[in-house]
């Protein structure tokens, strides 16, 4: 069936601000309560698709009250995730409450608590440790609450959460393969990542295949993951370059990593020109880094996050109304080289998204009573 398309505007910086507000309390609020009353200082524009269907239960009724339960709101990846599952929730007409354990384990198992506890009919946890999570998971299945896990590795001891995530194998792949055509075999390089976190352990897995395959002398493993990674990474990067001044390429998996990588060789102006980084994830700031003047930041596997967020929020949709047909769903990342964002004059998601249709995955999760949000 054709579907209509309307127009929508929701403000991206709103968002965040209410991230951060949130950031602050251990119980989370609907989004109604957190929202600034300052204008936006800047809008990430979606479109909306009318829906050709009536909607299921129990959809058919006002009142649906989701959580999302997340281990950290901050960086761009997870402002542009929390803006596209905001716009999909609103658009479904869902009350959303958002938690944010800024990076604590405990706090986000607590968190999990509080949001089954608060009377909610689905949840969404994104990222965190299967250890501090699955009783809470468990519990809020067995209370009748439908649950989607987001890059948390969460099948063995909670198999009745669906399970979602990127195809983090294939985007290491994407970027490792454009190193090696890059580079060539037999040459020093660094790495910057952050082991027990379901997707960069999935991405390690492919960094250790292409190491191996290529020869490659890994001379440096650092990083960390906190509430501000990037600020955190940085020394350490630092550090790791003036002990290894002669890598020819680092690889950092996450964009905040990736940051972190790119500072330090701020640092280190010695090796202008001369270190080459491969990074994952992309959003506006990503993209001014790539296409900066001299920057060493030359290709990165990734998805829309503002398109992952909302296509997380339909799965969660399917599921409650008893339409979805798997536990587990992938969303496919693209490659985005330095050279192709140059040569198309790409300068923000909007020019990317317009440059790589293959970002517009809302045909993911779909049906025709929800209405879809893309970007």
């Amino acid at each position: 069936m054709e579907r209509n398309t309307m127009r929508i505007s929701t403000s991206l910086a709103a968002g965040v601000a209410g991230v951060l507000l949130l950031a602050g309390c251990s119980q989370g609020t609907t989004d109604e309560e957190t929202e600034p009353a300052a204008p936006a200082a800047s809008e990430e524009e979606a479109e909306v698709e009318e829906t050709t269907a009536d909607a299921p239960a129990p959809f058919d009724q006002d009142g649906v009250k989701v959580a999302i339960v997340q281990q950290s709101g901050q960086g761009d990846y997870f402002q542009q995730y929390l803006n596209g599952t905001k716009q999909q929730a609103e658009a479904l007409g869902i009350e959303l409450s958002v938690y944010d354990a800024q990076g604590d384990n405990a706090t986000q198992a607590t968190q999990l608590d509080q949001a089954i506890a608060s009377g909610v009919d689905g949840i969404i946890v994104r990222h965190g440790f299967p250890d501090t999570l699955c009783p809470g998971v468990n519990r809020a299945i067995d209370e009748g609450i439908k649950v989607i896990i987001y890059d948390v590795e969460i099948q063995q001891c909670a198999p009745d959460a669906v399970q979602t995530q990127q195809s983090d194998v294939d985007m290491a792949g994407l970027v490792l393969e454009k190193m090696a055509e890059d580079i060539g075999p037999d040459v020093n390089v660094g790495y910057v990542n952050v082991a027990g976190i379901a997707p960069l352990d999935r991405r390690d897995t492919v960094w250790r295949e292409y190491v191996e395959e290529n020869g490659w002398n890994q001379l440096f493993y650092t990083g960390t993951f906190t509430n501000s990674t990037a600020t955190d990474t940085a020394p350490l990067v630092d550090n790791a370059l003036k002990s290894n001044p002669d890598v020819v390429a680092i690889y950092a998996p996450y964009d905040e990593l990736t940051k972190g990588t790119l500072s330090a060789l701020e640092q280190n102006p010695n090796l202008k020109g001369k270190v080459l980084v491969y990074g994952a994830d992309i959003s506006t700031a990503d993209i001014e880094l790539m296409v900066a003047e001299g920057s060493p930041w030359v290709a990165t596997g990734a998805t829309d996050p503002n398109a992952i967020g909302a296509v997380v929020v339909r799965t969660l949709a399917l599921h409650m109304a008893g339409e979805l047909e798997e536990m587990k769903v992938e969303f496919p990342p693209i490659l985005v080289t330095q050279d192709f964002l140059r040569e198309n004059n790409v300068r923000n998601m909007d020019d990317l998204r317009a440059a790589e249709p293959a970002l517009n995955i809302s045909d993911v999760s779909a049906a025709d009573w929800i209405p879809s949000v893309t970007f």
